[in-house]
C-alpha cells in the first residue's frame, strides 16, 4: 500500500509539473546556417510562441553534415519539451536513404509535433543564363553538358534530389556544387558563382521578386497562387508527374509527454492562424497543412519511402 501511495504521489507531481509547462527558456534548434527557410520560419514562429506561451524562445543554429548534427543534438536531448528541432525534409524524410549510416532515427528518436509549412522549389537560373524560359534552359543544358553549375544546399537534401531527378529525366548533365545551408547558395546564386538550382519556394521567391534570380518553373502539381504566372515543371518542361517540394516541421525528443506535443500543437496551429502568419507565408510561396501529431508523423514515413525509391532509381552515391 505504501508504494502504492508513493507512486500514486509521483504521479501526481509530474502532472502538475506538466501541466506548469513551460516554466523555463524553450530552445528551437535549426540544424542549418542562418538565414535559410527553416531559420526564417523558427524566428517567425519564436516571436508568436514567445508572446504566447510567456517564456524566451532561443533559436539556435546547428548547422553540418546536411542538417543531421542538429538533429542529432535535438535527438538526445531530454524529452521534457525544452529543445526542440525545426527541421525539413532532409532530415527527417530524405536522410535515411542517402546517409551510410545515421546517429538517430528519424522515425523512431522524434515526437512529431507539427508541420510547419510546405513549399514547392522552384527552378531558377542566374539572370546570366541565356534562356527566356524552361524549353531554351533545358536546350541551352543539353547543346553544354556540364557547363552549368547547380547549386546544392546540401549533399542529398531535397533540392539536390530536385536537381537528379529533373536532369535524369531530361538527359541533362551539370556540375553539383555543395553548400552548408540554403542561404550560402543562394548567395553564390545572386552572385552567379552558380547558374541555377531548385529550391524552397520560401526562401527563393524573395530574390525572383527583386530580379535577382530568374524563375523558369515551379515544382507543384499545378501553378501556386502566390505566383501563377510561374508555369509547372510539368507543363513547361513535358515532364507528366513531376513534383517536388520541401516541407518544414517541429519535432521533439521522442518520449516527450503526450500533453506538452499537445500543448505546443495547439499553440502553433493558432500562430499560424493568424492573419500575419498567413499572410507572411502566402507572400513567401509556402502553405499551412494543418495536421495532427500523428498525421505528421504518417506524413514523414511516406516521405521517407517516396524519396528512398527516387534514390534508389538514380543509382547516386552521396558520401
Amino acid at each position: 500500500m505504501k508504494r502504492f501511495l508513493l507512486a500514486i504521489a509521483a504521479f501526481a507531481f509530474a502532472g502538475a509539473a506538466f501541466a506548469q509547462y513551460p516554466n523555463k527558456t524553450i530552445k528551437i534548434v535549426v540544424p542549418y546556417p542562418p538565414g535559410g527557410t527553416s531559420d526564417i520560419l523558427a524566428r517567425a514562429l519564436s516571436v508568436g510562441l514567445q508572446a504566447t506561451l510567456g517564456q524566451t524562445i532561443i533559436v539556435e543554429n546547428k548547422p553540418g553534415a546536411t542538417g543531421n548534427i542538429g538533429a542529432d543534438l535535438v535527438a538526445k536531448s531530454p524529452p521534457d519539451g525544452y529543445t526542440l528541432l525545426l527541421a525539413d525534409i532532409g532530415s527527417l524524410a530524405i536522410a535515411p536513404s542517402v546517409m551510410k549510416s545515421l546517429p538517430f532515427d528519424p522515425v523512431k528518436d522524434f515526437a512529431p509535433v507539427i508541420m510547419v509549412a510546405y513549399s514547392p522549389h522552384l527552378l531558377v537560373v542566374h539572370p546570366s543564363v541565356a534562356a527566356k524560359d524552361t524549353k531554351e534552359f533545358i536546350a541551352l543544358a543539353k547543346a553544354k553538358p556540364d557547363s552549368l553549375n547547380f547549386a546544392v544546399s546540401g549533399i542529398g537534401g531535397a533540392n539536390h534530389l530536385a536537381g537528379i531527378d529533373f536532369a535524369q529525366r531530361l538527359g541533362i548533365k551539370w556540375t553539383y556544387v555543395p553548400y552548408k545551408g540554403g542561404s550560402q547558395a543562394l548567395t553564390d546564386m545572386v552572385g552567379g558563382q552558380a547558374q541555377v538550382m531548385f529550391n524552397g519556394m520560401l526562401a527563393t521567391f524573395p530574390f525572383v521578386k527583386d530580379g535577382k534570380l530568374k524563375a523558369l518553373a515551379i515544382s507543384s502539381a499545378k501553378r501556386f497562387p502566390a505566383a501563377p504566372d510561374i508555369p509547372t515543371v510539368a507543363e513547361s518542361a513535358n515532364l507528366a508527374g513531376f513534383e517536388t517540394g520541401s516541407f518544414q516541421g517541429i519535432v521533439a525528443p521522442a518520449g516527450t509527454p503526450p500533453d506538452v506535443v499537445a500543448k505546443l500543437h495547439d499553440t502553433i496551429t493558432k500562430i499560424l492562424a493568424t492573419p500575419e502568419m498567413k499572410e507572411r507565408l502566402d507572400k513567401a510561396g509556402a502553405e499551412v497543412r494543418p495536421q495532427t501529431p500523428a498525421q505528421f508523423g504518417q506524413f514523414i514515413v511516406s516521405e521517407r519511402d517516396r524519396w528512398a525509391k527516387v534514390v534508389k532509381e538514380s543509382g547516386e552515391k552521396f558520401e
